[in-house]
């Protein structure tokens, strides 16, 4: 199974995935620390809140009171930390890039990626993927749905940390890349999909899978269907 064609089979599968929640550096950075552990539907839902009842600027954030900050991280578990990280977020902005990100998105790869992870849940993957979804380097992005989905089809072997392994897969896939933006993201938001609703952590419904015949993981579980 090489990559191109299992990002094709998935799309056959699943048809055009969705596009990302936004293509503002800020936004993406709020997307993810918005609602802790909330479904995409209710982490939508707050991020659209935020938009109306106070803004996604950062001194429309600072202005704000935390409990009603709190209130929208209620999408979510531990509302008053998601309230906490979004007042840390925009005092970050606001204080360190003058309230825009766009300027540090085109600086050289290691350079961007060191400043987005000035803010918080923001690692190496997040940093990626907010680069391809800003489309300001083609790098290709794996949440750990993606991860997973990659290591079950045996790209790679899983390792003893989260971050050897996300490494590990990039570096085995990458010759097999494409290069331009659309093709990346798609790839992105396909394995996402894949990871979510068939390739899941637990209780994987491999027999309904439109890549089991090429992979590893299905193979070995030849009647794993919960």
């Amino acid at each position: 199974m090489t990559f191109p064609k299992l990002i094709n089979t998935l799309q056959q599968h699943y048809g055009a995935p969705p596009p990302p929640p936004s293509t503002d550096p800020l936004e993406l950075i709020i997307w993810e620390n918005i609602a802790y552990l909330a479904s995409d539907e209710r982490r939508a839902a707050a991020f659209a809140a935020l938009k109306r009842d106070i803004g996604t600027r950062p001194d429309q954030i600072l202005a704000a009171k935390h409990s009603t900050l709190a209130a929208i991280g209620k999408a979510g578990i531990l509302p008053d930390v998601s309230a906490e990280k979004l007042l840390a977020i925009a005092k970050i902005a606001y204080e360190e890039f003058d309230s825009d990100l766009r300027s540090v998105l085109t600086k050289p790869l290691p350079q961007a990626k060191k400043a987005l992870k000035r803010f918080p849940s923001i690692g190496d993957p997040g940093a990626e993927k907010i680069l391809l979804f800003t489309r300001s380097h083609p790098v290709m992005a794996l949440d750990s749905n993606g991860l997973r989905v990659l290591c079950r089809v045996g790209f790679a072997e899983e390792q003893k940390s989260y971050a050897a392994t996300y490494r590990l897969v990039l570096d085995t896939i990458y010759g097999q890349l494409p290069r331009d933006y659309d093709s990346l993201i798609r790839a992105h938001q396909l394995l996402r999909q894949h990871g979510q609703e068939l390739c899941k952590r637990s209780k994987p419904r491999c027999t309904e899978c439109p890549v089991r015949e090429g992979c590893n993981y299905g193979q070995r579980n030849p009647r794993n269907k919960h």
